[in-house]
């Protein structure tokens, strides 16, 4: 039996195809088959083209995979591929559109990403490494290193 193919549209209005097992990993896109809402794509408003690409190429290999296959090759090479800095909006991006879809596993691999980048860096250093502004005044950092001490041992 062919597998049926469903049609995502992103925010650009990019068509893609993609096989409704693939497709169903989301469950934004799952409820959407199921209530019958496929006729003429399925809109993700809040997903660029090269977002879904990833993301698509996420779902892609978690649904060919036979269920005793281990994907954990696969995820690692996958965070791997976003840990440079220069793929940073990429792995932001991926964690709203994830959330967007409804794409638990997805959303749980990038966030724990996210965390691990974070693991044994001191406040300055995720603040560098993210490129947030620091718009504490020393008297409120200090407020809140007193307030939170526990963070900071």
């Amino acid at each position: 039996m062919a597998s049926k193919t469903i049609v995502l549209i992103s925010k650009e209005g990019q068509n893609f195809e993609v096989n409704e097992a693939a497709a169903k990993l989301s469950k934004t896109v799952e409820n959407m088959i199921e209530d019958g809402c496929t006729e003429g794509g399925i809109r993700l408003t809040n997903v660029d083209s090269a977002t879904l690409v990833k993301v698509l190429e996420y779902c892609n290999a978690h649904a060919a995979a036979a269920a005793d296959v281990d994907l954990n090759k696969f995820d690692s090479d996958y965070k791997k591929s976003l840990e440079d800095d220069r793929q940073q909006k990429m792995l932001f991006d991926l964690i709203e559109a994830a959330n967007y879809m409804d794409i638990e596993s997805l959303l749980n691999l990038t966030c724990q990403e996210v965390a691990d980048m974070m693991k044994g860096k001191t406040p300055d250093q995720i603040r560098t490494k993210f490129h947030i502004k620091n718009d504490y005044t020393p008297e409120q950092e200090a407020e809140v290193r007193r307030e939170n001490q526990w963070a900071f041992e």
